[in-house]
């Protein structure tokens, strides 16, 4: 059995793709919704889920919540006298998922599709599939949230779609990606997003407002510090989803034998929250403009994640967008929900045959290198961008460096993983080295291509021109080499993307085409052709696909407007 693992940072779902449908399942207590919380007691007994969400407010140094924001770092969280990592709290939830599954169907899973926030990097994808892998499932797939979301939204009735915006704000993490759905096609045009911003931070900008007020004489100073702010949180995320239904609520803590309380309206709320709602526009103009969309061409905004009901929230896409957001889809069930799609895609079910995904590369894959000032200085560790962010996957790219020492011996390539301009700011993925000829500096130059597709494997070639000479090194999860077949099945498909666009059969036939059209042309037309020529030439030297087809589209038109008026 395969099943869609929404693993969240406030609660985690599991839901099966079964008799056409996605059916969400649900823990012991009858709730589809599992808290992303674990708890130990004493004598070394486990509880995850509401349980241990419950244990928060009395054992909070025993108690462990949000640690998907630790997903991929060395940071351990103490439960008692053991240290535990992120990956192996989040593989208790897990287990307690599959425990869910296997009494409400009499079988236990042993493969799973599970979702990751859009903007998760290389380590942090890896941590999320260790989880799955010491929980005991084969991770079929890692796929991104608001990905899961859309195929949930696009399923609802079949229809194509214009583009359209998922706007996922869960408990720890933001995503944004924007979506197209054509012809049993969903297509992710651009993901960004924020994963240090989610409902965790609303509850303790709203905690951090009220503090002074609740507690004028300083009664909680007197508690652990560990204990006093678990209980403010508690109350405040209480508070929280309160105020989604009302403009007012009582915000409540019992301090040993002693009850604080004061009153806290929407508007309170809402000045707590000021700088973490402006937050919220960063990621998607980013979006928009790495897919040249304008707002008013976005069909719809989806949302997803449980902190989206909040008022103060709903407010702001309002004014952002300058349109009510579509709240059709159900906010903390969508993403399991898709995640179960994907399931089912992967089993071949027969219902699901028409439907694929085309995702895009979340952060810019590149090269560190060396570049000199206009006064001849040399600045180490520059990132050189190879494959860009929100580059429709699988994808190949080529880029060309040289040599810039006299009688350089070796070329080294630190491979890296992010969008800052200096290659300590991004993340490390591996590094390569290829020996050259010594020759004069600038004289050896260096072919980089890039190879990723939708599972995260990066390939990456690096040819020497002047001697042929070619090394390569493959960059994948680890989980994948355990199957050299089905690496050496993805290579594959890979090595089919591995040439030039002007290399290919339909764009060297245009070419051809125009440069004939251009030789049989005298004085203003044959200046006119020239201009195309040099364009659709640029549109090749990008390998983008996108623009590629539009200019070969453009140059067809206009060629065949040419031959139309020929005398003959």
């Amino acid at each position: 059995m395969i099943v869609g693992i929404d693993l969240g940072t406030t609660n985690s779902a599991v839901a099966i793709w079964r008799d056409g449908q996605a059916i969400l399942v649900s823990n012991a207590l009858g709730d589809p919704l599992t808290p992303s919380a674990v708890s130990l007691d004493p004598d070394g007994k486990t509880y995850v889920g509401a349980a241990a969400l419950e244990r928060f407010g009395t054992h909070p140094n025993d108690t462990a919540l949000s640690f998907k924001r630790y997903m991929g770092t060395d940071r351990t969280v103490s439960l008692g006298k053991r240290k535990f990592k992120a990956d192996d709290l989040s593989a208790l939830v897990l287990k307690s998922l599959c425990d869910d599954v296997e009494a409400a169907f009499g079988e236990r899973p042993a493969e799973a599709v599970i979702t990751v926030p859009a903007y998760f990097n290389d380590r942090q994808r890896k941590a999320t599939r260790r989880a799955g892998e010491i929980a005991g499932l084969k991770v079929r797939r890692l796929i991104n949230e608001p990905t899961a979301a859309a195929l949930a939204f696009g399923l609802q009735d079949q229809e194509d779609r214009e583009p359209f915006l998922v706007f996922d704000l869960g408990g720890g993490t933001f995503d944004v990606s924007i979506v197209e759905k054509f012809e049993g096609v969903v297509e992710v045009r651009a993901s960004a997003g924020d994963n240090r911003l989610g409902g965790d931070d609303f509850n303790a900008a709203l905690a951090g407002l009220v503090k002074p007020r609740l507690d004028p004489s300083g009664l909680l100073a007197r508690l652990d510090d560990v204990k006093r702010e678990a209980l403010l949180l508690r109350a405040a995320e209480a508070v929280r989803r309160q105020l989604s239904e009302a403009d007012e609520a009582v915000f409540t803590v019992i301090a040993g034998e002693e009850r604080l309380e004061t009153r806290v309206t929407a508007a309170d709320l809402e000045e707590a929250s000021a700088a973490l709602i402006q937050r919220l526009r960063e990621p998607v103009v980013r979006a928009l403009r790495d897919c040249t969309f304008d707002v008013a061409e976005l069909s719809e905004i989806v949302l997803v994640g449980g902190a989206t009901r909040m008022p103060i929230v709903r407010k702001a896409i309002t004014r952002m967008f300058g349109r009510f957001p579509n709240a059709t889809v159900h906010p903390d069930h969508a993403v399991a929900l898709g995640a179960a799609v994907q399931a089912g895609l992967l089993s071949r079910d027969a219902a699901l045959e028409e439907i694929r995904i085309s995702d895009v590369c979340p952060f810019t894959l590149g090269v560190d290198m060396i570049e000199r000032d206009s006064n001849g200085h040399i600045h180490h560790g520059v990132f050189s961008p190879i494959i860009d962010r929100n580059t429709p996957v699988p994808v190949s790219r080529l880029s060309t460096y040289q040599t810039v020492q006299d009688n350089q011996r070796e070329l080294r390539f630190n491979i890296y993983q992010g969008e800052a301009r200096v290659v300590s700011g991004n993340i490390h993925l591996g590094v390569i080295s290829v020996p050259v000829p010594p020759r004069p500096a600038g004289e050896i130059t260096a072919d980089v291509r890039f190879s990723y597709d939708s599972s995260g494997l990066l390939e990456v070639d690096v040819t020497i021109p002047q001697t042929a000479l070619q090394r390569s090194l493959v960059i994948v999860d680890e989980a994948d080499r355990q199957s050299e077949k089905d690496l050496a099945e993805r290579r594959a498909a890979l090595a089919k993307l591995k040439f030039h666009p002007r290399e290919e059969a339909q764009n060297v036939a245009l070419m051809a085409r125009a440069d004939k059209t251009y030789e049989d042309l005298i004085g203003d037309e044959r200046q006119a052709v020239g201009h195309w020529i040099t364009e659709f030439a640029g549109a090749l030297e990008s390998q983008d696909p996108r623009r590629i087809a539009d200019a070969r589209a453009i140059l067809g038109q206009r060629l065949d407007a040419i031959a139309a008026e020929a005398p003959l």
